[in-house]
């Protein structure tokens, strides 16, 4: 049980190595985390096994899955079987942006804080080392954030509000880097959006890219286990 006086957070876990760090970043801060990770039709379900060791093996209060059935509206190579996961970047925005995603995790994790009387909600957004996802940016933060202090019983009385993203302008290779500081086992994260059935990853996607050439700036081994 939480005493009255502790700090409580929501963080916002999907198993990948970001939010990974985000939550190790907010225990470190002093929080008590509660661990949010949405099912969501995502092909790479493997990704929510990885939340749930992720969230025990770096003492989260709790972890919980809530289910939003994003595969029902399609609109993106992570929830349309008819959408190909590209294999590389290109310009513009990739098929793999999933549309209004950051912003119902988000209201979800707002309504979870609200309930416990949480004035703060980490999530492991990147607007360096990413995929140029529209909800990953800064401008985007700022908004929910006024958002949520205007659209709840919270804010209306007073509380402010916060939405962290301490990863915000990290590269990846720092990311790694303040992971192996706070602990982190990458090897338990799983970041690839074609990762088989017990997360091994392809090696070829966006993600898959990223992450790789984090760990080789980083000059750190790469643990990630691959199909």
């Amino acid at each position: 049980m939480l005493a009255d006086s502790e700090k409580r957070a929501v963080v916002l876990l999907s198993g990948g190595m970001d939010s990974a760090v985000t939550l190790a970043l907010a225990r470190e801060q002093g929080f008590a985390c509660h661990a949010l990770s949405v099912a969501y039709g995502q092909r790479h379900a493997s990704e929510l096994a990885a939340a749930q060791r992720v969230a025990s093996a770096l003492g989260a209060v709790e972890h919980k899955i809530v289910n939003v059935d994003l595969r029902s509206i399609g609109g993106s190579a992570l929830t349309a079987d008819s959408i190909a996961v590209p294999e590389a970047g290109g310009a513009g925005i990739p098929a793999t942006y999933v549309p209004a995603r950051n912003t119902i995790m988000l209201a979800v994790a707002l309504g979870w804080a609200e309930v416990l009387g949480a004035a703060d909600i980490f999530c492991g957004v990147n607007a360096v080392d990413y995929s140029g996802y529209p909800d990953c940016r800064p401008e985007f933060i700022r908004a929910f954030e006024e958002l949520a202090n205007l659209a709840t019983k919270a804010g209306v009385e007073g509380a402010r509000l916060r939405i962290r993203a301490p990863l915000m302008h990290i590269d990846k290779a720092g990311i790694v880097r303040e992971g192996l500081r706070l602990g982190v086992d990458f090897a338990a994260t799983v970041s690839c959006y074609r990762a088989d059935v017990d997360g091994r990853a392809c090696g070829h996607c966006d993600a898959c890219r990223l992450r790789a050439q984090g760990f080789v700036d980083a000059g750190v081994a790469d643990p990630t286990r691959y199909g």
